[in-house]
């Protein structure tokens, strides 16, 4: 991805791309990749999706939100522009844009995450906080998603030396409700950071979406107190495809809220007991995570309206691979037996028709409602 600044105009076209319905960072990535422009992505869209109720938000209605956002103070940057968070950017697919309410510089700082239960001890409470303000102390941001316990906890110890929250809804919007205090004192001393639109209200399906930023922001993701099945596991799991670093903090094998940290320590993450643990650990890292972008490199141009009929033809046997199980992307093309530019274009078209629903890490599966 070539680093440039956007244009007035060039913002405005990415924004109405990614605010259009269906188009989510991989669909983005893809139109990027095959129509070169955000405005041609934009231009090409009513020969791709077949259902009319889809439109492209205005210019007008997103010079709206732009403007709103100058007013507020939200900065909205795009995944090409210099002050993208980097190691954001080398997540595939990066969000194309994110808001960001507050100090930006804290994201620019070597960042940890520290996420665990809603629900949690009073012990695990203190740990969290204790983690947090060492780590501060030692000049890491600490990542963290506003939710109650854990979270909270983490963002409240380390403010004086920067954290940032990421939300799942709007900047704007604050959630939970008796985070209030705390929402602002983030915005504030750090920053709070979304990929959604002003105003918007997560709701249960964004919260994936949030904790692949959460890890993708960070070198490692510090894990205190989760349950078996709890959105903290989906966090370490997007970590590791992502090539950061898990740490988990062990705990009872009596208490349930332990036991995906001890299932963590197993299956391989690092048993964490203190901030010095932390950061030997991630004092080596940052080279192997980030790759600095070679510029001078373009893909191959490709005639996709020469492979018209074979993308057609990808699309049905795509089809017929499919399950409602989400399939990795990779294995899919595999089995196809089609080139990946072709099964990319096909499993394009079919997400904007909403034919497939597509993981934010890639992965695809057949939309069951349709």
């Amino acid at each position: 991805m070539q680093i440039r600044e956007l244009s007035f105009a060039e913002r405005r076209d990415w924004i109405r791309l990614i605010r259009t319905q269906n188009v989510g960072p991989v669909a983005f990535r893809d139109l990027l990749a095959r129509y070169r422009t955000a405005s041609a992505a934009i231009d090409a869209l009513p020969s791709i999706i077949r259902r009319k109720a889809i439109k492209v938000p205005t210019p007008a209605q997103v010079e709206a939100e732009m403007a709103a956002s100058e007013d507020m103070g939200i900065q909205m940057i795009a995944a090409c522009e210099p002050d993208f968070p980097k190691y954001l950017r080398a997540v595939d697919p990066a969000p194309p844009l994110i808001s960001v309410l507050g100090d930006m510089s804290v994201l620019h700082k070597p960042c940890v995450a520290i996420i665990g239960s809603r629900n949690a001890s009073a012990l695990g409470l203190k740990f969290a906080a204790s983690m947090a303000r060492d780590l501060g102390q030692a000049g890491y941001t600490v990542i963290s998603g506003l939710a109650r316990g854990i979270d909270a906890s983490a963002h409240a110890a380390c403010l004086d030396t920067g954290t940032a929250a990421v939300l799942g809804g709007g900047v704007d919007h604050i959630y939970p409700r008796q985070n209030h205090d705390l929402y602002h004192d983030i915005a504030r001393q750090g920053a709070l950071v979304s990929e959604s639109p002003l105003g918007y209200r997560a709701t249960a399906r964004d919260f994936p979406r949030r904790n692949r930023i959460i890890s993708g922001l960070s070198l490692g993701v510090v894990v205190i107190e989760a349950a078996e099945r709890s959105g903290t596991l989906i966090t370490a799991r997007y970590a590791l495809e992502q090539n950061r670093e898990v740490m988990a903090a062990p705990g009872s094998p009596l208490d349930p809220r332990t036991k995906g940290c001890n299932r963590l320590i197993r299956e391989g993450a690092a048993l964490i007991e203190t901030a010095e643990d932390v950061i030997r650990i991630l004092r080596d890292l940052r080279p192997s995570i980030v790759m600095e972008s070679d510029d001078s490199y373009a893909a191959p141009e490709f005639d996709f309206e020469a492979a018209e009929a074979d993308i057609s033809r990808a699309a049905e046997i795509v089809r017929n691979l499919l399950s409602t199980t989400p399939t990795p992307r990779d294995d899919i093309i595999r089995a196809s037996g089609y080139p990946a530019a072709i099964v990319n274009a096909a499993l394009l078209e079919m997400d904007l028709n909403g034919d497939v629903l597509v993981e934010p890490d890639g992965r695809v599966a057949l939309n069951p409602s349709v």
